[in-house]
């Protein structure tokens, strides 16, 4: 099989989705023979990368792309696309349908964004490219239900499969008897960080104080468009309010061994997001699949994931909500203790194991139905 997606070294999270794929399939089937990956460059980015993994790069939008792509994938059963809008070029990526255009093999593509209110092109081109693949894959079934009421879709060619999830030894055992909230990703405006940081305001009255470590670095996009100016404005936040003692933002994209480690020392992981239509989040299933309480806004992943008790839902964008969903773990033990039984709970079905081998029977489904006749590919 054939992945198209951004990919290492790109840091992004459509990247470390794919690699974790990879890697569990690897896994699942005891080699990675017959499986590559073309790496999805920024649109007006160098596709060239030193020592690269991938067997090629592309810049979708770019002259030539789509027979580079087209062109490789003759020699695969299947073309594994993963699906982000901006991630496909300008205009909502609306690059990506000529390639759909032209390509002789089976597509499956896993549709990481559901917009509830879509603008005209991104309805054209999510709907596009469910009629043209033989699945689609949704990471929630909310995702799923967003897509059935909200666009023209065949649902038969519909099926959910969990965002997967490292699963991570033992907690660690901090020296620091002050709790430790936790917020990690790709940092940037609408993560909703500044909501945190007020949260821990209305939190400094307890004893031991809770610390709230933010760790992350600006995603690439946000950095080349307005440099550091969003983490600036949360540092600021943070000494304007006094709150140098129980706040960190720290920069750096963490390893898996590293994400280990500093989850595994947290006692909550707080996902403070503004996206009301957010379906999919790594940093929830990495949370959850971790046996952390998490503590989120009501999007609609974190509705469905913290249903059966693995956290609190909270407001968007209301500081005093956060506060409480916090304070809701901190104050009682036995409530932080069930919260995260709740979410070991769901460890076995997203842990990457599990999620590979699910994809797996999708793809050896989708090529024994749909397998291509091989043929040269010519361009235009």
């Amino acid at each position: 099989m054939l992945f198209l997606s951004t990919y290492p070294p790109t840091i992004c999270g459509l990247a470390s989705f794919t690699e974790a794929l990879m890697g569990g399939l690897t896994a699942h089937r005891g080699t990675s023979l017959g499986m590559d990956v073309i790496g999805v460059a920024a649109y007006g980015d160098s596709p060239e990368v030193e020592g690269d993994s991938a067997i090629a790069r592309v810049v979708p939008g770019a002259p030539g792309w789509v027979d580079i792509v087209a062109a490789v994938s003759v020699d695969y059963d299947i073309l594994v696309i993963q699906h982000e809008y901006g991630i496909y070029g300008p205009d909502d990526g609306i690059a990506l349908l000529d390639l759909l255009d032209v390509v002789a093999i089976p597509v499956v593509t896993t549709i990481h964004s559901v917009p509830i209110e879509p603008m005209p092109r991104q309805r054209v081109i999510l709907e596009s490219l469910v009629e043209r693949s033989a699945v689609a894959v949704l990471i929630s079934t909310a995702a799923r239900r967003f897509l059935m009421d909200g666009y023209r879709v065949d649902p038969s060619r519909l099926t959910v499969i969990p965002h997967g999830a490292h699963v991570f030894a033992q907690p660690l055992v901090s020296p620091d008897p002050r709790p430790l909230v936790l917020t990690w990703g790709l940092l940037g405006p609408g993560k909703g960080i500044e909501w945190g940081i007020l949260a821990m305001d209305r939190l400094r009255h307890l004893r031991p104080q809770p610390r709230y470590l933010v760790q992350g670095e600006t995603h690439p996009a946000v950095l080349r468009r307005e440099g550091e100016a969003y983490r600036n404005r949360l540092r600021a936040l943070v000494v304007d309010n006094g709150l140098e003692d129980m706040v960190r933002i720290q920069g750096g994209y963490l390893s898996v061994p590293d994400l280990a480690r500093v989850v595994s020392s947290a006692n909550i992981v707080l996902l403070p997001y503004d996206s009301r239509d957010q379906v999919a989040s790594g940093v929830l299933v990495e949370a959850i699949a971790a046996g952390k309480p998490v503590v989120a806004t009501s999007f609609p992943h974190a509705v469905e994931l913290l249903a059966g008790g693995a956290g609190r839902v909270v407001r968007h964008e209301d500081p005093d909500s956060i506060a409480e969903g916090l304070l809701s773990l901190l104050e009682d033990p036995q409530a932080a203790a069930a919260a995260a039984e709740a979410a070991r709970q769901l460890t076995p079905v997203l842990a990457w194991e599990t999620v590979a081998h699910t994809y797996d029977e999708t793809f050896r489904t989708v090529a024994a139905r749909d397998r291509p006749k091989r043929r040269r590919w010519r361009p235009a």
